[in-house]
């Protein structure tokens, strides 16, 4: 398959790198940069097309997005931490009643 055909890759695959894309694109990214970080997630959470082969059908691992919630939860300390856990427990509490 040549560089860059997309042909290869499901319709999902496809709308996820879009969705991708948008959201880089919405943070100031340029439009290649951003299109090459979408396919670049999309490869690493699905391991590249889908269409043909042996790969199709294995399901998506999502590790991108799950890599991004440890990124953001490194940006708090320890009692930033202590204290949302603390809070959220207080209001499962109250809401239990």
């Amino acid at each position: 398959m040549p560089q860059g055909d997309k042909s290869a890759y499901t319709d999902k695959q496809k709308r996820k790198a879009q969705h991708i894309e948008e959201g880089y694109r919405k943070q100031g990214v340029s439009q290649d940069e951003a299109e090459s970080r979408a396919w670049a997630t999309v490869n690493a959470d699905s391991g590249g097309g889908n269409l043909s082969g042996s790969g199709r059908g294995k399901p998506d691992t999502n590790k991108s997005a799950r890599k991004g919630g440890r990124e953001a939860a490194k940006g708090r300390t320890s009692a930033e931490r202590s204290a949302a856990a603390k809070k959220e427990w207080e209001t499962r509490r109250t809401k239990s009643s």
